[in-house]
């Protein structure tokens, strides 16, 4: 069992920057895949970013060259660094593990979620 926390979320003018964290509990953190997902208001559930258990990244291509992904393993920890944030940013954050030495991408791949974190881009 894997439990996640989001944090980071908030504000930011269009053009600025944010870093979302996701705090992972358990001590086998380093063998999950862990991948982040958002939902704008309305609309389902998308993929921005997955990082593999050896930190290979892999990209939406409406975030790539914006967007950089991480993982600190030693903090159990998964990070999204996200730059020149536009209007369309917009979204509640998801944080999401599956175990296994792959990137995922497809939302029904991930058993275990957090409670995600809002991120509100102004114009």
């Amino acid at each position: 069992q894997v439990q996640l926390v989001e944090s980071g979320g908030g504000l930011v003018q269009a053009g600025g920057s944010l870093r979302l964290s996701c705090a992972a509990s358990g001590r086998t953190f380093s063998i999950y895949a862990m991948g982040w997902f958002r939902q704008a208001p309305g609309k389902e559930r998308v993929f921005v970013a997955a990082i593999t258990s050896s930190s290979y990244p892999y990209y939406a291509d409406s975030v790539k060259g914006r967007f950089t992904i991480s993982r600190d393993n030693a903090k159990n920890t998964v990070y999204l660094q996200m730059n020149s944030l536009q209007f369309e940013d917009t979204a509640v954050y998801y944080c999401a593990a599956k175990s296994g030495g792959y990137y995922y991408i497809v939302e029904n791949e991930y058993p275990y979620w957090g409670q995600g974190t809002q991120v509100t881009v102004s114009v």
